[in-house]
């Protein structure tokens, strides 16, 4: 099984950011326009948190706060899961599976922010490293060469 870092090398190291003092309406113009599920939350270089369209649900709407009003700071995830480039594929899959979270920050051994991984990135690979092992075995068993 691949590790975090194989994600990285295809999808890149862009993270999609917004500042703590942002409004939540300038964060989901930002989230559309990307057309991503989270933000991380930086100041500065400073790694705060994460935004997620899960917490625009649960504490804004729900919540009956208006979007143009509410920071980021008051709803964003603080301390959110992490991970590093040496996680595998597997470990982030579970971890995602149990704390029923979408997106896993990566961070170097120092905690700096080095991107971001989602659900749908740890599906894809996963697919594709299966689609690679059938083809190499329906070359061995045809006797053929890829």
């Amino acid at each position: 099984m691949g590790r975090v870092r194989n994600i990285l090398v295809g999808k890149g190291h862009a993270v999609y950011s917004v500042h703590p003092d942002s409004t939540v309406y300038e964060a989901l113009k930002v989230l559309v326009d990307k057309n991503v599920g989270a933000l991380v939350v930086l100041d500065k270089d400073r790694f705060l948190g994460i935004f997620s369209e899960r917490d625009y649900a649960r504490r804004v709407i729900l919540k009956g706060r208006a979007s143009k009003e509410t920071t980021i700071r008051e709803i964003m995830t603080e301390h959110p899961i992490t991970v590093t480039e040496d996680e595998t594929i597997e470990n982030c899959m579970c971890k995602m599976t149990d704390k029923r979270i979408r997106h896993l920050p990566v961070v170097d051994d120092g905690g700096r922010l080095i991107g971001v991984i989602s659900i749908g990135d740890v599906v894809k690979y996963i697919m594709d490293e299966q689609k690679h092992i059938i083809e190499n075995l329906e070359c061995y068993i045809n006797g053929t060469h890829h």
